[in-house]
C-alpha cells in the first residue's frame, strides 16, 4: 500500500479512505466487559470536536493507557517522544486533519532489518462514544491512538499486543539492539551503565513481572506492568555516606498511580534539596503517572531492566567517550524441522546440524591496551504471528573459539562439539524475549556462532545481527 497514491486517490474520488487490509471488526467477541450495542468504529471526528494529529508537540503524558495489556508498547511509545528526530522518523508529519485529509494516515516501523511503511485508515475502536484503548490526555489529539492501530496491524489484531518486553516495540521503533538485566542478579556497575545509556539517547523501560517485595501495591507500584524510564540523575546528599544517591525518574503509562515511597512526589525526602536543583532536574509534583525513585529501590522493587541502544554506533560511546562508526553484519537464517533445527544440546549428535556463522576479527579495537575486539551479537526470532503458540520457543548461541585447530570441517561436525566447549553460550535465562544480545569482548581471529532454539525440531525464522569496531568477515 502507497500512502500518497491512496490519499490522492481518495482526495480525487472526495471520500475517506477504508483499509481493506485492515478492517473494523466485533471487540467486544475478546473484551468481554464490553457491551455490543455500546461499542463503535468512529473516526476522529465523530470522536472529538476539532481533532487533531499532534496539539502543540508531542510528550510522554500523549501517551495514557486504555482496555489493552499493552503497557510494555505504551511504555515504547512514551520513551519514542523523548527524541525529536526517532519519533518524526516513525510518525511522519506529512499528515493530519486539516491539509490533504482524507481518513488515511502511515507510520514506519522496523521490521527484521527493514524500514516498513504501514498505511492504516482512522477508525477507532470506541465505547459510549469515547476511545476504548491507547489515548491523549488531551481529547482531540489523535497521533497515539493512531500509532497503536498501525502497529496492532502489522501483527493481525489489537489482541495480539495484549503482553510483551517493551524492547520489542523500542526496537521496532528504531532499529536498535536491546539488552535485558535480570533485577535479581544485579551488575555492580548497573547505575553507571544506565547513566551513560540514557546520555546516549537509548530508550529505556522496568518492568515488574513478580513481587519481589509484599508491599508492592502499597507502595503504589503494580505487578505485571511496565514503566518507561524517562530520566536519571545522581544528587548530592549530605548525610549519606558516599555524598551521591542515584535517581531514576519513570512513568506509569496509565497516566496515573504513582510510586509513594521515598523519593516520590510528596515524599520527605525532597525537603533538602535545594530549589534550583529540583527545577534543574525538571521535578513535578503532579499526579501525571511519572514519578523519581533511588536506584536502590528500582533494583529492590523491579525484576527485570530492558535497553534498546539506537544505533551501533552509540553502543560505544560507553568504552571510548568517542564515536566510532560500527561495522555491521546481517544474516537472515532458518531452523528447519528435520534439517537445521538441531536443539541447543551440544553433546546431541543433532547440535551440529544448527546453522553455523564463522566470523573472523583481524583488527583489534582502538585504544585497547590488551588488543582485544569487541564484538555485540544479536540474535531474534522473526513471528509469523505474536503471541501464537508456534512462537513461544526460547533463542539461544553459542560462541566456539576456531583459533586453536589448524584444520577444521566445514561445517563443524560431531567430533568438533564434542572435544570442544563453546568460549560463550548465552541465553534468555528464565524470560523469553524475541531478541537476545551479548557484548563481548575476544581476542582477534577466527569464531563460530551457533544459533539455536532450546528443543531439538522447533521451527522458525532468525536475523543474526554482528557489530565489531572494525571491519569483521561474517560467512
Amino acid at each position: 500500500q502507497n500512502f500518497e497514491v491512496l490519499r490522492n486517490q481518495c482526495l480525487k474520488e472526495k471520500k475517506l479512505f477504508t483499509d481493506p487490509e485492515f478492517d473494523t471488526y466485533d471487540l467486544t467477541i475478546y473484551h468481554k466487559n464490553l457491551r455490543k450495542s455500546r461499542f463503535e468504529w468512529r473516526r476522529p471526528n465523530e470522536i472529538a470536536n476539532n481533532p487533531q494529529f499532534i496539539v502543540e508537540g508531542v510528550s510522554r503524558f500523549d501517551v495514557k493507557q486504555g482496555e489493552l495489556g499493552d503497557c510494555w508498547l505504551l511504555a515504547a511509545i512514551a520513551n519514542l517522544t523523548l527524541n525529536d528526530k526517532l519519533f518524526y522518523h516513525v510518525v511522519p508529519y506529512d499528515q493530519g486533519f486539516y491539509i490533504k485529509y482524507a481518513g488515511i494516515f502511515h507510520f514506519r516501523f522496523w521490521q527484521y532489518g527493514k524500514w516498513v511503511d504501514v498505511v492504516i485508515d482512522d477508525r477507532l475502536p470506541t465505547y459510549d462514544g469515547k476511545l476504548i484503548f491507547l489515548q491523549s490526555a488531551v481529547k482531540n489529539e489523535f497521533w497515539s491512538a493512531l500509532l497503536e492501530k498501525a502497529y496492532a496491524k502489522i501483527h493481525g489484531s489489537y489482541e495480539a499486543l495484549e503482553g510483551g518486553f517493551t524492547m520489542e516495540g523500542m526496537g521496532d521503533f528504531t532499529g536498535g539492539v536491546s539488552e535485558i538485566y535480570d533485577l535479581n542478579d544485579v551488575k555492580h556497575d548497573l547505575f553507571t551503565i544506565m547513566l551513560n545509556s540514557i546520555q546516549r539517547q537509548s530508550l529505556m523501560c522496568g518492568s515488574i513481572l513478580n513481587s519481589k517485595m509484599i508491599d508492592v501495591s502499597e507502595k503504589g507500584l503494580h505487578e505485571f506492568h511496565a514503566y518507561s524510564i524517562t530520566k536519571i540523575t545522581s544528587i548530592s546528599i549530605e548525610n549519606k555516606k558516599n555524598g551521591t544517591i542515584g535517581l531514576i525518574r519513570l512513568r506509569n503509562p496509565w497516566g496515573e498511580n504513582e510510586w509513594n515511597g521515598p523519593w516520590s512526589d510528596k515524599s520527605v525526602e525532597w525537603l533538602s534539596i535545594p530549589q534550583a536543583k529540583k527545577i534543574s532536574i525538571g521535578l513535578v509534583m503532579d499526579n501525571d503517572g511519572e514519578f523519581w525513585m533511588s536506584f536502590d529501590d528500582f533494583v529492590k522493587y523491579f525484576s527485570i531492566l530492558e535497553i534498546c541502544n539506537l544505533a551501533p554506533d552509540d553502543i560505544i560511546w560507553e568504552q571510548y567517550g568517542t564515536c566510532h562508526k560500527w561495522d555491521l553484519s546481517v544474516f537472515e537464517g532458518e531452523w528447519v524441522r528435520g534439517a537445521t533445527a538441531g536443539g541447543c544440546d551440544v553433546s546431541q549428535e543433532s547440535f551440529s546440524s544448527n546453522p553455523q556463522y564463522n566470523i573472523t576479527l583481524k583488527d583489534p579495537d582502538d585504544n585497547d591496551s590488551e588488543n582485544m575486539c569487541t564484538v555485540i551479537i544479536s540474535l531474534m526470532k522473526k513471528y509469523r504471528q505474536r503471541n501464537k503458540k508456534g512462537d513461544s520457543f526460547s533463542i539461544k548461541f553459542f560462541l566456539f573459539d576456531l583459533n586453536k585447530s589448524k584444520s577444521l570441517p566445514k561445517p563443524l561436525d560431531v567430533d568438533f562439539f564434542n572435544n570442544n566447549t563453546a568460549l560463550y553460550k548465552f541465553h534468555p535465562l528464565k524470560y523469553n524475549p524475541r531478541e537476545i544480545s551479548k557484548r563481548l569482548k575476544v581476542p582477534r581471529g577466527k569464531y563460530c556462532i551457533v544459533p539455536c532454539t532450546s528443543n531439538q525440531n522447533e521451527a522458525g525464522e532468525f536475523l543474526l545481527r554482528v557489530y565489531s569496531e572494525k571491519k569483521n568477515n561474517l560467512e
